[in-house]
């Protein structure tokens, strides 16, 4: 079909204009390669969109999706129950840290957001603490895409087009300092202290009106933005401190991607009260996302009348049965392949392709920690954002996809991904930059 007739496919954060122009188009994937449509093999650098942790069309997953599709199509999850749901729910609470225990399905990490926001202000409402309604998030956040996450969320082109958005909301510093932490590699030394922001927060509204703090622990849309030694640690202690709910987004950073362990919580030592998951969930096949909530969190609103609905909040697809088959048969072959321990044998090897770019033309700083690494690139005068997206350009045309956003290329390979794909993924680019205006 040519480029003219792409119209009615209106795409999502995409320049649709320019794409009609030079169309990108992936047809097949299998392992750590795409099939493009004009049949060559483009290495997968990003994990599909930060989500096919455990590489494409695996059989595990593949055969309980097409098992359970036509077994058990859909069922309702209100007022009813399957017994896959209760299976997905409890293989992720054995995975997530300390006692989140407690699985609330959605299908995408936007919704998660916006069902741990509504979760942590009704937690506040059903202890009689009403007043607590104000959300603090962090400028360069994402949360994905509803009216709470880009509210909450920080990055300014999400949020301009779409009015006052909700009311109530700060947002704490981001913590990228390039002046002080530029080429780290793993976690930045400075930048702990950028936490204490929270007290003036807290000074200026009254703790009594904060309702929850919700960041990344690792900011991956932004541009890889790893936290500052000790900087989560001093959050949980300000939340603690003043009975603030701390939300992690784990959208990205959840399952394996940092490197060791399933969840950026464990590997950095800080336990949220709600901690957000999708995409890695279920390997990208089928969407599904999830709120997990500490007990205390979920025994608050387990009061009342047995017959009253606790908590009103919910979808048509929460707990989807194909989305539950497809989450387990993920979950097994993470577990049987040793997925999170691989990542974090292979980061290293990771670290050093990665910093290996340094001192090529326009590259001001590289930022990684675990499988994931992000690439800043100086502006051109007066084009901020071209020289990436030339270079995203150039590197799928050499089979290689990366990620862009702004002046960063960000790379975020499957977990399964092997030493000589590193090499192939690090000297495509070291090429492109040696040659890009």
């Amino acid at each position: 079909m040519p480029p003219t007739n792409h119209d009615a496919f209106w795409m999502p954060f995409t320049a649709n204009r320019q794409f009609r122009r030079t169309p990108r188009m992936l047809v097949a994937a299998d392992g750590m390669y795409y099939t493009s449509e004009d049949g060559r093999k483009v290495l997968d650098g990003c994990a599909g969109l930060w989500c096919v942790n455990a590489g494409h069309n695996r059989p595990r997953i593949t055969e309980a999706v097409q098992k359970t599709i036509a077994t058990l199509d859909f069922a309702p999850t209100f007022q009813m129950g399957h017994p896959l749901a209760f299976q997905a729910a409890d293989r992720i609470a054995a995975l997530a840290p300390g006692d989140l225990n407690h699985v609330f399905f959605c299908n995408s990490g936007s919704e998660a957001a916006d069902t741990a926001l509504k979760i942590a202000i009704a937690y506040h409402r059903v202890r009689g603490d009403g007043a607590r309604t104000r959300l603090i998030g962090r400028e360069r956040g994402y949360h994905g895409v509803g009216f709470g996450g880009i509210s909450v969320g920080g990055i300014s082109g999400n949020r301009k087009l779409y009015g006052s958005l909700l009311t109530g909301v700060d947002h704490l510093p981001h913590t990228l300092d390039l002046e002080r932490n530029a080429f780290t590699k793993g976690l930045p030394a400075y930048g702990a202290e950028l936490a204490d922001n929270l007290e003036r927060i807290v000074a200026l509204h009254d703790p009594s009106t904060i309702a929850a703090v919700m960041v990344e622990p690792m900011a991956g849309s932004t541009g890889v933005l790893p936290p500052p030694v000790g900087y989560l640690k001093r959050l949980r202690e300000i939340c603690d401190k003043y009975g603030i709910l701390l939300i992690f987004d784990e959208v990205i950073t959840g399952f394996g991607r940092m490197g060791g362990t399933p969840f950026a919580s464990e590997k950095f030592g800080v336990l949220p009260d709600i901690l957000t998951c999708a995409k890695g969930v279920t390997n990208g096949t089928i969407p599904m996302g999830a709120a997990i909530a500490r007990d205390h969190v979920y025994e608050a609103f387990m009061n009342g009348p047995e017959t009253g609905i606790e908590l009103p909040h919910g979808y048509t697809y929460s707990g989807h049965p194909v989305a539950c088959a497809a989450s387990l048969a993920t979950l097994d072959t993470y577990a049987e392949e040793n997925l999170f321990e691989r990542a974090g044998d292979i980061a290293p090897y990771f670290e050093e392709a990665a910093h290996a770019l340094r001192g090529l033309p326009h590259v001001i700083d590289i930022r990684n920690v675990g499988l994931v690494a992000g690439i800043e690139l100086s502006s051109r005068p007066g084009a901020p954002g071209a020289r990436a997206y030339e270079i995203f350009d150039r590197a799928f045309h050499k089979g290689v996809l990366v990620r862009y956003t702004g002046d960063v290329i960000a790379v975020s390979p499957p977990l399964i991904i092997q030493k000589s794909e590193i090499d192939q993924l690090f000297g495509t680019l070291a090429d492109i930059l040696r040659t890009v205006e």
